[in-house]
């Protein structure tokens, strides 16, 4: 068994130790002990990417929450048109670097699509100075609305948290929100905001045949009326 190297460290704003490993092929980033993601199981990393951003128009803008691995930011641009734009806000700027340095290979290197403008910042401060900006958001932050890591993220998902979101977009516009589970509390909030809510499944990785495979997760998504 080859054993995991740690190849990079960073501290979230409250203090959690963040890793950057890698065995072999694979690269996973951990908040402590958590894997929070992993190279081999991004598929709803990818479908938050590619539906989140399903049917905009040519020049949508876009916001994204959360960098990752980029493989949500991979998808989202390989369903815009060239005249699109998209934001992305990342708390942590060591995991931007990674984005840059060994992980850029990853999702055939995003942050260095033209359309990409990148923020250090808390996507929830973005989100508070943004009214009818984007005509998606695209929210890939800490597990999802039960915040595994990060407490003060519950800010981003809380009443007034998902009202800012709804703030943000545009009519017609959608907010996506990446979780390991469905959360009805969250949905309700969601409605509270004036949204149209759906739930769309969504599992951890494909099998090399394309098949769904892996984890549950679910991606909870809410539609700003277009009127």
């Amino acid at each position: 068994m080859i054993p995991w190297e740690r190849i990079g460290e960073a501290r979230a704003p409250d203090g959690t130790p963040l890793g950057l490993y890698r065995r072999g092929a694979e690269l996973a980033i951990r908040a402590g002990a958590v894997v929070l993601m992993s190279s081999r199981q991004h598929a709803s990393e990818d479908d938050l990417g590619a539906r989140g951003v399903e049917a905009l128009g040519p020049g949508a803008a876009v916001l994204v929450g959360g960098l990752g691995m980029g493989f949500t930011l991979r998808a989202a641009l390989d369903g815009l048109g060239p005249a699109a734009r998209v934001v992305v806000a990342e708390l942590v700027p060591e995991v931007v670097a990674w984005a840059r340095g060994p992980l850029a290979s990853l999702a055939g290197r995003p942050l260095d699509d033209p359309r990409v403008t990148v923020t250090v910042r808390d996507v929830a401060d973005v989100l508070g100075e943004a009214r009818g900006a984007f005509d998606a958001v695209l929210l890939d932050v800490d597990n999802g609305p039960r915040p595994a890591t990060q407490q003060p993220n519950a800010r981003l998902y809380g009443a007034r948290g998902i009202a800012a979101a709804a703030g943000a977009l545009r009519p017609g516009g959608r907010i996506v929100v990446w979780s390991t589970g469905d959360d009805p509390a969250f949905s309700a909030r969601m409605a509270a905001a004036g949204l149209a809510v759906a739930t769309w499944p969504a599992r951890a990785h494909r099998s090399a045949a394309g098949a769904p495979r892996g984890a549950r997760q679910v991606l909870l998504v809410g539609t700003r009326p277009a009127r």
